[in-house]
């Protein structure tokens, strides 16, 4: 019945006059019309068809209902065109409640998001694969931070968090060439500002400038390059308070530039107490990957980029709105989607904004606007879940903290079964997000050996099984390693049970 109505409704729009909206083909090209998503087949001719009706108020109508009013008889066909029109018209309104939400801008309309239906095809979605196994003798790979413990939550959240994107959708490389940062997506933008409102992080209203980079990753060269002085005989020193981020050396110098280089640790450069900063760059990452301590900058005076990615109360406790010059965050480590490589940088100074936008421009022409669109509807589903009192919704932070408390009263009761390890002593404050005094759960453990003849901690692991980042990396003793918190459970289980083996 669907396939006969595109040629009576096409011949119906050739031989009537069209009044309200100035059409240039069957959807209508002129910007007076407001553009709608199709999809393809024959369902979206069917919805082209229903589109082009929905501006039709021919003459030769009212004439058959006047007639019809004064008691003559309307042609047939007439009342069946106008019949099959108003269902027509009905069924288009399901379809655009269902499946298209419009956006004004360059890219068009926004791609449907999930609403827990069947897809375009009629089809539900495939289930997520099982989780993989990990066999008791298995090595257990924590040296990289990979978020995948969010896994669970996100399996549980199924097609809320769902994202169909089109063919034809977001192909420039701009979302508005006009702004700042030219390939921010502007839903994305909303929903970055909208989760700081809600946890009380960062200060997002106080005239901060945001910048989407690959990752965070990228927006820390993007950083370094802004900050670094124009026409300086030398390259700008580049350090941080060990133990640090042990990826910040390489990243530092991986590119040669000549307006930056790793200088090593901030507290040496304090020397008789005396702060010589020397105009170097002050990294400062707080929550510390990798001991999770809460940080200031060593250096007074000097310029800093504090990297944030762990200020989330998941993991510390939210005593303020940070209000640094450059602050850096990423979807990693609030949600979990590593994946995505999407990270975001909030930027008091234009023109160090302007500087950062210039390097990601230059270096990979932009940021990818399908991860843009998926980060914008995982922000969206973490935001609307403490959008009012429901608390049966699924609430991110709840889950991952509550997994992260479970995580760390576990692995303290190893470690002191264990004896063969030290952790730093558990810390705690107010957290303004909770408003109740909690425990930092940091994002890794740093663990020190403390068996006798031990000296490197890492090596030591791997003699176990167990593959961590020796402390060497960080700045730090080779007495030390990082050992990753975030993995799956099945990881996390067979990483307990040989820790309280040793």
């Amino acid at each position: 019945m669907t396939c006969l109505c595109v040629p009576v409704l096409v011949l119906a729009a050739c031989a009537v006059p069209v009044t309200g909206h100035k059409t240039t083909g069957l959807l209508g090209d002129d910007h007076q019309q407001r553009k709608i998503r199709t999809t393809s087949g024959t369902r979206g001719k069917v919805v082209s068809a229903r589109v082009r009706m929905s501006g039709m108020d021919g003459g030769r109508g009212r004439r058959e209902q006047e007639a019809a009013g004064r008691g003559g008889r309307a042609p047939a066909g007439g009342v069946g065109m106008w019949a099959l029109a108003a269902s027509n018209l009905a069924s288009l309104a399901y379809l655009l409640h269902q499946h298209y939400r419009p956006r004004a801008g360059a890219g068009g309309s926004v791609p449907r998001t999930g609403t827990g239906s069947d897809d375009a095809n009629g089809d539900a979605p495939a289930p997520p694969p099982p989780e993989p196994a990990v066999t008791p003798d298995a090595v257990i790979d924590l040296e990289l931070g990979d978020p995948t413990m969010y896994e669970a939550f996100w399996r549980e959240a199924g097609s809320r968090a769902e994202v169909v994107i089109p063919g034809w959708w977001g192909m420039s490389y701009f979302s508005d060439a006009g702004r700042l940062c030219q390939f921010l997506e502007p839903e994305l933008e909303r929903e970055v500002r909208r989760v700081h409102r809600l946890v009380g992080n960062a200060a997002v209203d106080d005239g901060y400038h945001l910048v989407v980079g690959n990752g965070a990753t990228q927006l820390f060269q993007a950083a370094m390059y802004a900050l670094s002085p124009a026409g300086a005989d030398r390259p700008v020193g580049v350090v941080s308070a060990a133990p640090y981020y042990s990826s910040y050396p390489p990243q530092t110098d991986l590119l040669l530039s000549g307006y930056y280089r790793w200088a090593g640790d901030a507290n040496a450069l304090d020397v008789d107490g005396a702060n010589n900063n020397d105009g170097h760059i002050e990294l400062v990452c707080s929550p510390n990957n990798p001991d999770g301590a809460v940080r200031e900058a060593a250096l007074s005076g000097g310029k800093a980029v504090h990297d944030l990615v762990y200020y989330w109360p998941q993991y510390t406790p939210i005593t303020g709105a940070a209000a640094h010059d450059v602050m850096l965050f990423t979807m990693s480590k609030i949600t979990g989607h590593a994946g995505s490589r999407l990270g975001w940088a909030l930027v008091r100074d234009r023109d160090v904004a302007k500087k950062m936008v210039y390097f990601l421009g230059r270096s990979s022409i932009g940021v990818s606007k399908d991860s843009q669109l998926r980060a914008a509807k995982i922000l969206a589903v973490v935001s609307d879940a403490y959008d009012g009192e429901d608390e049966t919704r699924l609430r991110l932070f709840d889950f991952a903290r509550r997994r992260m408390a479970e995580r760390w009263g576990r692995l303290r009761a190893a470690v002191a079964a264990s004896g063969a390890f030290s952790l730093p002593e558990e810390t705690t404050g107010y957290c303004n997000f909770t408003r109740q005094t909690v425990a930092a759960y940091p994002a890794f453990a740093w663990l020190r050996c403390e068996r006798e003849g031990v000296e490197d901690c890492a090596e030591f692991l791997r003699g176990h099984r167990i593959v961590a980042r020796g402390g060497e990396q960080f700045g730090g003793e080779a007495r030390c390693a990082r050992v990753n918190m975030l993995d799956r459970d099945r990881v996390f289980d067979v990483l307990i049970q040989r820790i309280s083996s040793l």
